[in-house]
């Protein structure tokens, strides 16, 4: 996973968030590109993301939100209205009245319409709600709702967000190329941040490569670099496609060779009769089967 934080003040959730996304090294974990606290001005109002993170086949915004104090019991979440635990309100280290859910959906339709506009708007965009109690704080999670593309997730296990990317990579196909994610870093005005061509294709981002969508950043000259190695590979493979003819033995050439920086004109001469006399053969052969056909040929 290539973490990509605009500002690394972020809240206590959010640095925990980051410190999970950077251990997604190995080749078994989700793989993609993870930003985090980007932003977006859609339809005259400001959407502040905790993180937006893009796999190969997903697009998923998180609110993260952290409990300031510990709270034991069962987290419900109605459809509408507070978040209680066990009766209490849900203290939060966020001062937004809004809950996570709230603030995920209209982050996630800001999004979706957003990207809609650019052409990329049959990509779905998940949210998650990602609630990260304090430590050793018994937690459960019951949620009165149910709706495919927002879940809310408790963040006191890693691998619980792991499992989620996980699940959503299985049930969705590949939709995402190295191009859209190009074409959406530099809308959102984050192209500083844009990782190289090579580096989203091995994440499995689907290629081919627009290299213009990387000029004026930092990579440009890696995605160059890119285009120029792909260049010379269609060169090499057009090369390689062509069927060398080795000479035989016999062939004035061979037993006759050039030799570099030596004007031997006797080996010329010998060269070029031998290769006359080859052709007067060749000549007479065909002359002579030519003539048999026509000879005892039928009719």
């Amino acid at each position: 996973m290539l973490v990509r934080v605009q500002n690394p003040a972020g809240t206590n959730a959010e640095r925990a968030l980051i410190d999970w996304l950077r251990t997604w090294k190995d080749p078994a974990s989700p793989h993609g590109v993870a930003t985090i606290n980007c932003s977006l001005f859609h339809q005259d109002r400001l959407h502040q993301f905790d993180a937006v993170i893009w796999t190969p086949t997903s697009c998923v915004v998180i609110e993260a939100e952290a409990l300031v104090a510990r709270q034991d019991g069962v987290l419900e979440i109605p459809l509408n209205g507070p978040w209680t635990i066990s009766g209490e309100p849900v203290a939060m280290e966020g001062r937004d009245r809004r809950t996570p859910v709230e603030k995920s959906r209209e982050h996630t339709f800001a999004l979706q319409n957003w990207l809609a506009a650019r052409g990329l708007g049959q990509r779905l965009v998940h949210g998650v709600a990602l609630v990260v109690p304090l430590r050793g704080a018994e937690l459960k999670i019951q949620q009165g709702w149910q709706d495919p593309s927002f879940d809310v997730i408790l963040g006191d296990d890693p691998g619980r967000l792991r499992d989620y990317f996980e699940t959503l990579a299985q049930q969705e196909k590949f939709l995402w190329t190295a191009n859209d994610i190009a074409t959406a870093f530099r809308g959102l005005g984050i192209l500083p941040y844009l990782p190289a061509p090579q580096e989203l294709l091995n994440e499995g981002f689907l290629g081919p490569i627009d290299i213009t969508l990387w000029h004026g950043g930092p990579q440009q000259a890696q995605a160059e670099a890119y285009a120029e190695e792909l260049a010379l590979a269609e060169r090499e493979s057009q090369r390689g496609s062509v069927i060398a003819i080795e000479p035989p033995w016999y062939s004035p050439w061979k037993l006759y060779p050039r030799e570099s920086g030596d004007m031997d004109f006797g080996r010329a001469f010998m060269r070029i009769t031998l290769a006359i006399g080859m052709l007067i053969a060749f000549v007479w052969i065909l002359w002579f089967v030519i003539s048999a056909i026509l000879t005892y040929g039928p009719g």
